[in-house]
Formats: structure tokens, C-alpha cells, sequence
């Protein structure tokens, strides 16, 4: 088979100059090419994972017996014996008088923490903590936008053995508290707001009410963020200022705890019933994120990543990891594109000399479209543009190119909170296919299965991971048993992770990701993934954005529709419905021509950005909206109610009826 010509190859130098290519030597594999470092690394697990452990020096205080004491999912036992600590090795790198934080926000302003700085704070907070009473596996909770403050709060609870869990203040009170109260935590930190499209947001009240709902807290620590004065009102517990807790004179010291203790618990989006807590612990965290930003995207002492993320997207995990290689990471508070200066996060890497800048495929496509032109600043630093939270389509990459750098490397992601990193992607010695993600992850055993269970190549299957990877869950919460953590999993396929993607593994190794598996087109018995849909309508200029779901129907019939976001000053008539239908015959497949066309106001998403598919498919098939979506995990929730009413009238109307969408207004 003939292998397509790739979008990019690696430079030369820069392969030979990067941390991957050092590993290899490290390993006795100098020269191997990536293909070779894959193989060995999910063949060998034991010899890879204790390579990573030497190679990135962990500094542990008491040594592992065994890497690997039991392979099995669940329950791998990795790294028995080990004690440590993720807070020290985040701060051990980092000197006194370098940057380590730089935070950024909207407006184009910053400030920066430098190591010394930042250990200090962490120091002090941490004192204050354990004054509070919080100890080894107590919680802490954050309800904090991207800023240091986060960090800093992070880095102290885990540098005591505390649980660490964190959410944006753009969460109601009430949906926070779903998430949080499941922890009962000890300690809750709450900022006085966030900026937002050029809007400071007043979240005092909303702090306040959050600490009202947490019945165990102690202590409630109170940040200045955006300058809004706190009420002198009765607290429902203690209260500290920000201020007080990270101004101490204190020494820093990391309590050692087992590998697998809980580092921080991150939740499933909640789009139906509470939020899953997913529990992962200081040593998984700690090696995978060393491998992900260490080796992947080639950060160590001198560079700077900058991703834009919110805190309770698991990409603000990495941030925060970022310490880990010694490099400087940037914080950011505000609209990835305000209205004020939309190309504000192009302007702040190219000021700050970013050489990792990360985004989303929305972010990218909507440049493109609005025809903002990052070269108009000197990008020169970037070394690697990376993009995850969906699929990115082929036709961003050469868009990238032209406008960033053909210098660039961009790295299409694909991984999840379950294991709060990457399964496949890029890395510097790689070649890259527009539309691809070049290869599986170093140390994660991917496959594609298909219905029956086996590995195919070259056709859609379900994303799998044969092997066990250290930062896979310890457990979730509150689930004693484990009963819904391997019904999360490993049901389908006992002893082997589904993830819940459609992915074809190509022959030449990359990895193609078509969308999520629970919500695949299932055409006359045809899999057809939704994402090569969205992506050729949302190129089109008259489509902000796209959804298609695929409905079973009560009489066996089987029902595609898709639903288009109009831009500014479009009408959905008949030569734009053929438009679209072309766009896809022709870009896609004729088989993925939708039934009908239906315009929207908007898409629904998760706070994290993902669009609701399966949800949008059960309103439509009549399902109560308490049984498919808690609303309080949707960024548009009024549009919960229009596919609900859009569902009500296509069960009413007779047989072959055209479809009216209802209004903009109802």
C-alpha cells in the first residue's frame, strides 16, 4: 500500500535537538525511528515506564520494587513500594530568580511569579492549610478562573497529601456544588470573579452561596482577582483572605505518599446525572504528564507553553504540569477571541516568546473564517501549535502553515479527562498528515477493534488501549465497588479500556478520529463518524457551526438531520441547502448526505467545549430532558428547550412533512 505523502516531515535539527531523540539514546536506541520507540515502549512496558523514571530523575523516598507488580484493567499496580511527592518535583526545577508563571489575561496585561516567588506562596498556603486542618487526603476544593492562584492552591493542598479538585467560576453555584460535595472537602478557595469578553464577572455571591452548599467545610479562603471588595456578612465558615494564607514566612515541606495516592479528582462532564469524580494519583500524574510535555512537546528549562483552557477542562491539569520540565507556563483569564482584540492570544505569544501555544480546533477554524491573521506578529517562537478537544480538520492545517509558520509543528491531540492526557498525537520526530493525528502516544498500547473485538487497520473501530497506562483512574468516587468504574470502560471489552471513539488506525500508523462511538451516523448499516461531516459544513462561510446526529426511529425508520448555525445576515433557502448537501457529497461521501437541514440558534456543548450529540439524539427521540441532561453542565441551556420543543413538533407533524425549525425567539 502506498503510503500518502505527509502534510509536514521533522526538521533534521530539530529532531536531533530534542528530548525524544535524547531519550532514545538514553534507552540504547539511537537512531530508532519513532515507530521503533512506540513498539518497544507497549511491548516492554516495565523497561519503558522505569526508562521514564530514570530519565526524568524522580525523586523518590523510598525506592519501587517492581514497576509493573500486577498488568491487569482495572488495577495495575505500578510503582509498589514508591513513595513521593508530585508538588515537590513540579517546584524542584525550578530556580529562584526564573520565570515560572506568567500570568496573562485579556486586556493584554501581566504580572509574573518566579520560582522563588512561587515556592514561597505555596509554602505559606500550605501552612495556612494545615492550620485549617486539612492533612493527607483531606480536600481542597477550588472555585478559581486560570490564574496562578489556582496553581499555587494546587501545588499546597498536594504538597500535604490532600485531594486537589477544581472548576471555573462560569459553573453555577449549584452545579459546582454537584461537583464538589461529592468530596466533602475541608477547605473551599474562591475568587471575587473572572474577566470575560471585555465584562468583569462578579462571583462573590456566587462563592459565598457555593460555600453555603458545602456542609463540611472549615474554612472558605477568599481571592482578590478582579479588585471587588467581599460583603462583611456572615461567612458559613471561617474565613481567610488570599492575602493572609500566601504571605507567611514558612519552609516548604512535601509529604511523601505512596505512587497511587490521590493526587487531584476530576469530573466527567455531567451532562447526565452528577458529574463522575475520576481519581488519579501523584505517581500516574506525575510520569505520564513528565512523558506528554516532556517528551511530546519537548518543553524543558528555558520554554514557554501557553493554552488556552478554563480550570476545569483537563487541559489546565497540563498547565499546571508544565512545572514539572522546568519550562514556564502561562496563565490566561478571559475570551480566547474578545471582541475588544481578537487576536489578543496570537499578541501575548508572540510578546511572552511562546514556543508551545495550544488551542482548540473551534479556535483555529474561527480565525480562519473571520480572517484574522496571526502573522501579523512575530511567531517566530513557537516551536509547536498544539489542538485538541475534537477532531481537527485537514483543512486547518494548511491555513496553520500559512499564518503561524511552516516552521510549526502542529500537533492534533486526541486523549480525555478519564486519564487526563493524550492517547495519540505528535511528537518532534514524526511526519504529519493533514487531518491525522501521527501516531499513538509513547507507552499506550492503541488499537482500533471492531464489533467483534479484534484489531483491524485501515477501518473505523473503537478506540481501545490494550495495555495499562499510570495515569489511567485509581477509582472513581464514591463507587465502593468499582462496579461503575469498569462499566465506564472495560464492559464491551473485559480487561481492555474502550474509550468511546470511532478512530481508524491507518497503515501508515497515524490515527484518524471520527467522532465520538455513542453517537456514530449508523446508516443502512453503514458507520459513518460525525466529525467528516462538521468538518467540510463548517468550512463554509455561510455555517458557523454544525451538528448531525443519526435517530432511530419507533417504525425502524432511521432519521439524519443537521443542524446549521446560520452567520450573520444568511438565509437557509434552497441554493444554500444544496450548497451544503454538495459540499458534503463531494467532501465527505453521498452517504453522508443528511435527510434534512434544519437551521438552530445554536449548538449545545459541554463547559468544556464538546458538542452534546448523544443528548441532542435523545431530546429528539422524545426522551425527558432530566433523564438525558442536567442542564447546569450546558454552556447554553435555553437551547436545551429548543431541540426538546424542535423534537415535540417532528413527532407531531404528519408523515414526509417538511420541517420548520421554531423560532429564534421561542
Amino acid at each position: 500500500m502506498t503510503v500518502p505523502e505527509p502534510f509536514t516531515t521533522p526538521d533534521p535539527q530539530a529532531v536531533a535537538n530534542s528530548h525524544i531523540t535524547d531519550f532514545a539514546r538514553h534507552v540504547g536506541m539511537a537512531g530508532s525511528d519513532y515507530a521503533a520507540l512506540h513498539r518497544w515502549s507497549v511491548t516492554d512496558l516495565e523497561g519503558f515506564w522505569g526508562a521514564v523514571w530514570e530519565y526524568f530523575d524522580i525523586d523518590a523516598d523510598t525506592p519501587y520494587e517492581q514497576v509493573l507488580a500486577q498488568e491487569r484493567m482495572p488495577g495495575a499496580r505500578w510503582f509498589p513500594g514508591a513513595t513521593l511527592n508530585y508538588a515537590h518535583h513540579a517546584l524542584r526545577n525550578l530556580a529562584d530568580d526564573a520565570v515560572a508563571i506568567i500570568a496573562l489575561d485579556e486586556t493584554g496585561s501581566c504580572y509574573e511569579v518566579a520560582g522563588g516567588r512561587l515556592r514561597a506562596q505555596v509554602a505559606s498556603v500550605a501552612a495556612t492549610l494545615r492550620d485549617l486542618g486539612v492533612g493527607k487526603g483531606d480536600r481542597v476544593v477550588g472555585y478559581l478562573p486560570n490564574t496562578p492562584h489556582a496553581i499555587v492552591a494546587f501545588l499546597a493542598a498536594a504538597s500535604l497529601g490532600a485531594v486537589w479538585s477544581v472548576c471555573g467560576q462560569d459553573y453555577a453555584p449549584n452545579a459546582a456544588a454537584d461537583r464538589f460535595a461529592q468530596l466533602e472537602p475541608t477547605v473551599l478557595i474562591g475568587a471575587d470573579g473572572y474577566l470575560f469578553n471585555g465584562t468583569t464577572h462578579d462571583r462573590r455571591d456566587a462563592t459565598l452561596e457555593l460555600a453555603g452548599a458545602l456542609a463540611t467545610l472549615k474554612a472558605t479562603l477568599l481571592v482578590d482577582q478582579v479588585g471587588l471588595p467581599w460583603p462583611s456578612q456572615a461567612y458559613p465558615s471561617l474565613v481567610v483572605r488570599w492575602e493572609d494564607a500566601a504571605t507567611r514566612t514558612e519552609e516548604l515541606t512535601c509529604t511523601p505518599v505512596p505512587f497511587d495516592h490521590p493526587l487531584w479528582v476530576v469530573f466527567s462532564s455531567g451532562t447526565t446525572g452528577l458529574p463522575k469524580g475520576i481519581v488519579h494519583g501523584h505517581g500516574g500524574v506525575l510520569l505520564e504528564h513528565l512523558k506528554t510535555l516532556g517528551l511530546h512537546s519537548d518543553l524543558g528549562p528555558g520554554d514557554r507553553l501557553l493554552w488556552y483552557t478554563t480550570t476545569h477542562w483537563m487541559m489546565w491539569n497540563l498547565v499546571a504540569s508544565t512545572l514539572l520540565t522546568g519550562a514556564t507556563t502561562c496563565t490566561y483569564d478571559g475570551s480566547p477571541a474578545p471582541f475588544a482584540k481578537p487576536d489578543v492570544l496570537w499578541e501575548l505569544a508572540a510578546r511572552h516568546r511562546v514556543t508551545v501555544f495550544g488551542t482548540s480546533p473551534q479556535y483555529l477554524l474561527g480565525m480562519a473564517k473571520f480572517g484574522i491573521d496571526p502573522s501579523a506578529h512575530d511567531l517566530s517562537s513557537i516551536r509547536v501549535v498544539g489542538c485538541t478537544g475534537s477532531a481537527l480538520p485537514a483543512s486547518a492545517y494548511p491555513w496553520v502553515r500559512d499564518h503561524v509558520g511552516d516552521h510549526v509543528l502542529l500537533a492534533s491531540i486526541s486523549g480525555g479527562t478519564d486519564v487526563v492526557s493524550g492517547f495519540a498525537g505528535s511528537a518532534p520526530n514524526t511526519p504529519v498528515w493533514a487531518g491525522e493525528l501521527s501516531a499513538p502516544h509513547l507507552g499506550v498500547a492503541l488499537a482500533a477493534y471492531d464489533a467483534e473485538g479484534f484489531p483491524v487497520v485501515d477501518q473505523v473501530g473503537e478506540l481501545v488501549v490494550t495495555r495499562p497506562m499510570p495515569s489511567m483512574p485509581l477509582y472513581f468516587w464514591n463507587d465502593p465497588d468499582g462496579t461503575r468504574y469498569r462499566d465506564a470502560y472495560f464492559s464491551p471489552y473485559p480487561g481492555v479500556w474502550r474509550h468511546g471513539d470511532w478512530i481508524t488506525v491507518t497503515g501508515h500508523g497515524s490515527v484518524i478520529v471520527h467522532g465520538r462511538s455513542d453517537s456514530t451516523l449508523n446508516r443502512n448499516g453503514v458507520r459513518l463518524g460525525s466529525a467528516d461531516i462538521h468538518d467540510v459544513v463548517e468550512r463554509l462561510p455561510e455555517i458557523t457551526e454544525a451538528l448531525v446526529i443519526g435517530a432511530e426511529e419507533p417504525d425502524g425508520g432511521y432519521w439524519m438531520p443537521l443542524f446549521v448555525v446560520l452567520a450573520a445576515g444568511e438565509t437557509l433557502d434552497d441554493p444554500l441547502r444544496e450548497k451544503i448537501n454538495e459540499t458534503i457529497r463531494t467532501g465527505a461521501s453521498p452517504r453522508h448526505v443528511p435527510d434534512e437541514i434544519v437551521e438552530v440558534p445554536g449548538i449545545p456543548h459541554t463547559r468544556t467545549g464538546k458538542k452534546l450529540e448523544v443528548p441532542v439524539k435523545r431530546l429528539l427521540q422524545g426522551a425527558p430532558v432530566e433523564q438525558v441532561v442536567n442542564p447546569a453542565a450546558v454552556d447554553a441551556p435555553d437551547l436545551i428547550d429548543h431541540f426538546t420543543r424542535l423534537g415535540a413538533e417532528r413527532r407531531d407533524r404528519p408523515t414526509g412533512a417538511p420541517h420548520r425549525s421554531p423560532s429564534r425567539s421561542s
